[in-house]
Order: structure tokens, then sequence, then C-alpha cells
């Protein structure tokens, strides 16, 4: 049997080094929807958090894989594929003599690499690597250096706008789902609801945002709120990438769902041809408005019919 094939592009550093320290990593699996991860470790250094990355990433993976590991650091490319092997030889002193650095995070690299067949890539950080970047931008985001600018208190207190709250929900087991969606204008709310069928969790997220969309009549701004990262990303930062590419994702595979986001991207060119704003809105789950709560109800009902 064929092993999974995903690709990983891994990320971290501290601020000042050694100090608090964050870690990244993007999964790409073929086929599949990118995977984000990251995490904070309070008082580290820039390789330890870079080998934590990498060693996140493999554990996170629940089945042996083909897997291309791509990374901006040396050293860990260097020490996993070069280094290693020296060190476990000489009980984990280097050629001089002395106790590996990071000796605790190596081993269980080391052991973390055993279950999959590993390619390891270095790439140069900051140069327009689309992945690369963004594992860069989640790892400042988990040390904590994006804290200085305060979050925007959601949902906006735009009142001229439409506000639109997204929900869904998905049952892997039965292979079904629902969306909801919460509109808001001027004091007045509507509510909407429907049931997926062999989809995935992240369809029905598209079909809330499409539904949604679909019921606009009024010709003003309109703000989205999602908890989900999938959609947020695709409608603000991919579908125009997959479009150039002809649908398919920087890895070359082809996009899931993608006559759902045909549909949603001519939904959201037809808005815009009008003289509409989008804005989309990623929401955290725990701190979710009263409205978003509703339409993840509605969904949750409309998935049990």
């Amino acid at each position: 049997m064929s092993r999974p094939k995903v690709t990983i592009y891994t990320d971290g550093g501290c601020q000042p080094n050694p100090g608090p320290g964050g870690w990244a990593a993007i999964l790409l699996p073929q086929p599949g929807d990118p995977v984000e991860l990251s995490g904070r470790a309070e008082d580290s250094t820039n390789n330890r958090m870079e080998i934590t990355a990498a060693l996140e990433a493999l554990q996170s993976l629940e089945t042996p894989s083909d897997v291309e590991l791509i990374t901006d650091s040396t050293y860990l490319k260097n020490g996993i594929t070069q280094w290693i092997s020296g060190w476990r030889r000489r009980g984990w002193r280097t050629a001089s003599k002395q106790p590996v650095k990071n000796q605790d995070l190596w081993q269980a690299l080391d052991r973390a690499t055993q279950r999959h067949q590993i390619r390891w890539r270095w790439t140069k950080g900051h140069a327009g690597d689309r992945w690369n970047e963004r594992a860069d931008e989640l790892a400042t985001q988990a040390r904590g250096d994006a804290a200085e600018t305060p979050k925007p208190v959601l949902p906006l207190a735009d009142e001229g706008a439409v506000h639109a709250f997204l929900g869904a929900s998905w049952s892997g087991k039965h292979r079904r789902g629902g969306w909801g969606v919460v509109l808001t204008f001027d004091g007045m709310q509507r509510e909407l609801s429907g049931r997926v069928e062999d989809g995935t969790a992240n369809s029905a997220h598209l079909f809330s945002a499409d539904q949604a969309l679909a019921a606009l009549k009024r010709p003003i701004p309109v703000h989205l709120y999602t908890v989900s990262d999938y959609l947020q990303r695709g409608a603000t930062s991919w579908l125009e990438g997959w479009k150039r590419n002809r649908w398919q994702t920087a890895s070359g595979n082809p996009v899931a769902s993608r006559e759902l986001w045909l549909q949603l991207d001519q939904r959201i060119r037809r808005l815009e041809g009008q003289g509409r704003t989008l804005e989309w809105h990623l929401v955290d789950r725990t701190e979710a408005p009263t409205e978003l709560e509703r339409a993840r109800e509605l969904a949750r009902t409309a998935q049990n019919g």
C-alpha cells in the first residue's frame, strides 16, 4: 500500500534569543486542505523552536507517510541529514566530545523520523515563498509579538453594513452536515440554514458563505464572520492564486471542493462588481458572539434533520 504524501513547511524563532519562542508548521496533504499548527514556549532559543516545529509536524501525522519537509533553518536541515548519525554513534556527543546541544529534541526528532520516508529541503526565508512566509507569520503570532496590536472587538460596530454570521456542523461518521447563517442589519435579523450531504466539514463552511451572499439584496458593505480559517484564508488569500494556477494548489494538487469555490467566487465577483465591499473576519471559537453561536446552532439542527 502506498503511503500518504504530504508536504510540510516549518519555522520557529525567539524574540529576543533566548527568550519567548514560537513555532509553526503547515501540512499540505495530497490530496487535502492545508493544516496549520503552532505553539509557544516561555523560554527557548531559535534553534529549539526550529526543531520543535519539525517534531510537532511529524508527530501530528497519524500514519507513516511520504514527507517532503521544507525549512529555512540550515541548523535543522544539516543536523538531521548530516550530523545526527555521528552524534548517535558517539553517544550524543559532538566531534569535539562535547554534549550535543538540544539533545532532548534531537533524540525525539530522530525517533519521529523512523516512521516516515522524509526528504528534507532548505528554502531561503523571507524570499516570497508563500508557505514559508505563512509559517513565519504563525510562529511570530504564537510567540506573542503580534500581541501589541489590539484585536478588534467582533462584530464590528458598523451600522451601515450587513453582518453575516456563518456556522457549520459536520458528522464524519454519518457523512452529513449542516450550515447556518444569521444576517443582521439595522436592528433586523434573518436566519437561514440547510443540510449538506456527502461533503466535508470544509464544504459545510463553504455552503454557509455561499448562501449568505446569495441572500444579500441591498447594495451596501458586508462583514462576514466565521470560525473557519480555511474559509477565511481561502476567500481572502488563496482564491486568486488557485484561479491563476488553473484550480491547483501550490503543491500541484486539485483544489478540494472546487465547484463550491467556483460558485462562491462568482457571487463575490458579482457583489464586488456592484460596488460592494466584503470583509472577512476570523473569529476565535472561544470568543464567538451570540449571533455566531446561533448560526452554529442552526447548522447543528439542520444536520440532524
